[in-house]
């Protein structure tokens, strides 16, 4: 995932809306040790330090439907990729200082025009990101010395920016959950003394069910879900859940309709034993 990470950030330096002279620099992410000596101008991000961003962990398990299972997931695992930008010119002299700092600051300015990395430049693995990967640029932290860095390069010091990437990365941990539940029962007891029964007051039930388009799995948001018996109705949300609580035992009506397509009266017993009994598809 690293190397499709140099792609990407090759692809903005590359961009054709990118200053002539920058996008003509060679881009290399080699270390820049003593024997770097590129023939040509170029533009080094040298990938020193991968560390998981703290502020950006999520705890939460991610919870997916797959083939009718529920599947939970650990979080993607967010990284600070961080580089060292350097720029170097085949030039001597005062041409050499003057083209590479010329170099230097148009990658800076390049690089900041991207507060997150856009769709268009992702590469490799990093197509589909769950979030889009922010950036920070030129932001010194205070407990890097850049002495030491080039001291232990064997390199003389010179100007240099930082350039961090935070990715998201797969854990690929799934625990299968079971198939998911169309039909919950509460029973209400009434309290009794330690060792007697408790007598049951009422039991009810609660009932969810998905509304698609008829012959696709699309999910129809916002369709608008009634139970006729009732008189009660609910909106299904963007991926056309809906659900129905306090529910007694019986055999109702669901009427489900939305905009663009036929309204369906659906016959619906509760509680329900079949997996998915109260999804309702509509025909546009």
């Amino acid at each position: 995932m690293f190397h499709d990470l140099d792609d990407t950030l090759n692809e903005i330096l590359d961009d054709a809306a990118a200053p002539t002279e920058l996008r003509n620099a060679d881009v290399s992410f080699e270390t820049p040790d003593k024997n770097f000596a590129p023939a040509q101008a170029t533009v080094n991000l040298f990938l020193y330090e991968v560390t998981e961003n703290a502020v950006l962990r999520d705890v939460v398990p991610i919870t997916e439907i797959v083939a009718g299972q529920f599947v939970r997931r650990r979080p993607p695992l967010r990284v600070d990729c961080c580089y060292l930008v350097t720029a170097w010119s085949a030039q001597t002299g005062a041409a050499k200082i003057a083209e590479e700092h010329r170099l230097l600051a148009q990658a800076l300015v390049w690089l900041s025009r991207f507060p997150t990395v856009p769709d268009v430049f992702l590469q490799g693995s990093l197509v589909g990101q769950p979030f889009p990967p922010p950036t920070l640029v030129a932001q010194m932290s205070k407990d890097k010395n850049t002495g030491e860095f080039w001291t232990a390069l064997g390199s003389p010091p010179r100007p240099a920016f930082y350039l961090i990437v935070t990715i998201a990365m797969d854990l690929e941990v799934e625990t299968p959950e079971g198939p998911p539940v169309v039909t919950k029962e509460i029973v209400l007891k009434r309290k009794a003394p330690p060792g007697a029964p408790a007598p049951v007051l009422a039991t009810v039930f609660e009932i969810g069910g998905t509304v698609r388009e008829d012959g696709t799995p699309d999910p129809i948001a916002n369709a608008q879900v009634r139970v006729l018996e009732l008189g009660r109705a609910v909106s299904a949300d963007q991926d056309g859940r809906f659900k129905f609580d306090n529910l007694k035992a019986g055999n109702y009506t669901l009427r489900v309709s939305a905009a663009g397509f036929a309204t369906k009266d659906e016959l619906i017993t509760v509680p329900g034993t079949v997996l998915n009994e109260y999804d309702v598809d509509l025909t546009p």
